[in-house]
């Protein structure tokens, strides 16, 4: 809790087995947590098993892979039907620290914001922390491209380390977004159609085996979706087109 608000941590897992344990303990260190939601998205390895063994756990499991951003509608709906009014994502693959979840909880709960991003970038701890250089190449190029078309000024639309209140998730149309990686993306550009401001915090970040990642053909496709995503909202924006990511706003 945190003014009396209940926190809900979710944590999309796929092939997690080997930093679960790690990760929940992280975030149950920060005294703030009420519930994590793990939503495992079929995995080959033994996930499941070892998350049904943390205390204050619930487990979801997908009988079939569904993809990353089908993982993140379940976890958000089951979070809110939980009554969470702060909801944060973190990877359970130990990429981001959990140590920031009091910081990005504070400044949705004093009112502040209701986005705050763990930014990868921000502190150039990308790649320190050993993002591969083509990647980092990658993100920035496509963050100077959406920074353009979107109008925001965020240092990267593609960290996994987000939080969220009830109050935004309520309504974002998650619904209409792709089941596949590029669901983050079009998430970020709803909330500023939405008009809400985005915050950031500097978030230090580790790259090792057991980290999750996708290849260099899904990140091709990824890329081409997020700039796809931009020019949507942008053409939306000047009223010459009509997409279900971007309704009119009432």
């Amino acid at each position: 809790m945190l003014k009396d608000k209940k926190i809900i941590v979710v944590m999309p897992a796929y092939n997690a087995a080997k930093t679960i344990v790690k990760t929940y303990e992280e975030v149950m260190e920060q005294g703030i947590v009420d519930m994590v939601i793990l939503v495992d998205d079929a995995s080959r390895d033994e996930t499941v098993a070892v998350a049904a063994r943390l205390p204050a756990a619930k487990v979801h499991v997908h009988e079939k892979n569904r993809g990353y951003g089908a993982n993140q509608k379940t976890c958000y709906r089951l979070a809110l039907e939980e009554g969470a009014d702060f909801i944060i994502m973190v990877h359970p693959d130990y990429q981001y620290t959990p140590k920031l979840i009091p910081a990005m909880a504070s400044m949705i709960g004093n009112g502040l914001y209701h986005c705050v991003l763990g930014s990868r970038i921000l502190g150039g701890y990308a790649l320190k922390g050993g993002m591969p250089p083509w990647k980092y190449v990658a993100n920035r190029f496509l963050t100077l491209m959406e920074n353009i078309l979107i109008g925001a000024k965020l240092s990267e639309y593609h960290t996994g380390y987000r939080a969220f209140s009830r109050t935004l998730l309520e309504k974002i149309p998650l619904h209409v977004n792709s089941d596949d990686f590029v669901f983050d993306n079009q998430m970020l550009a709803q909330i500023v159609w939405l008009d809400y401001t985005i915050a950031e915090v500097s978030c230090p970040t580790k790259y090792f085996e057991e980290a999750s990642s996708i290849n260099f053909r899904r990140s091709m496709e990824y890329g081409f979706g997020c700039l796809f995503t931009a020019l949507t909202f942008r053409l939306s924006k000047m009223n010459l087109l009509t997409s279900r990511l971007f309704p009119p706003i009432k």
